[in-house]
């Protein structure tokens, strides 16, 4: 499934090819999965200097308050991820799965740490996206994610495509859309908190220094 992202998606585009390369997962019975694309008006080394950086996903994620790595940033570094929430236990372990350079893949899962994050749902549900209101606050568990980026051209002026791509379990009293629309929810702010900072780094870059 490609979430359109706010009409993000253009229709038979080339995100469908770089999702049937690029974001394989292996989804089980009781799993959901989903793509998401979002197109950003800053050039691609802006947009991977923020994507590749495993050791600061606050750099973007707004509800990231803290992270701490564990030794060398390499394919299997964990990272502690603290998120902002009410209880201060709210924590997710997090494993490097991919990290290319050249391609410009990044890929993590959750490897532990306590991941029912009401108050980030509370949030996306009161604040930011319109989600059912029979959705319930998952347990995010086996969850793993791909982010591919890729040049484009948005007005004239060079802009990158952003592929982001999700696996995770379905938790007893949880349906597939409730999981799915909640892991989409928490993906769509993460992906336009990005856009924003991005967009914001570029014109600094145009404008130059004052």
């Amino acid at each position: 499934m490609v979430n359109p992202m706010n009409g993000d998606r253009r229709t038979g585009g080339p995100e469908e090819a770089f999702i049937t390369r690029h974001h394989k997962h292996d989804v089980r019975d009781n799993q959901c999965t989903s793509s998401l694309v979002k197109h950003i008006k800053a050039p691609l080394p802006i947009v991977w200097s923020l994507v590749r950086r495993f050791d600061q996903p606050q750099r973007y994620k707004p509800f990231v308050s803290r992270c701490i790595v564990e030794g060398d940033l390499r394919i299997g570094t964990v990272r502690e991820v603290n998120v902002k929430s009410g209880l201060p236990a709210t924590t997710s372990k997090e494993r490097l799965e991919l990290l290319d350079d050249e391609e410009h893949i990044f890929s993590m899962r959750i490897v532990g740490g306590d991941h029912r994050l009401k108050e980030c749902y509370d949030k996306l549900k009161m604040n930011l996206f319109d989600l059912p209101p029979h959705c319930k606050c998952p347990t995010l568990l086996n969850y793993s994610s791909i982010i591919t980026v890729h040049p484009e051209t948005i007005d004239g002026r060079p802009g990158t495509m952003v592929i982001e791509s999700f696996v995770v379990d379905v938790p007893d009293g949880n349906t597939k859309d409730e999981t799915c629309y909640f892991v989409e929810a928490l993906i769509n702010c993460n992906l336009k908190s990005l856009a924003d900072v991005c967009e914001r780094l570029a014109v600094q870059d145009r404008n130059g220094p004052h």
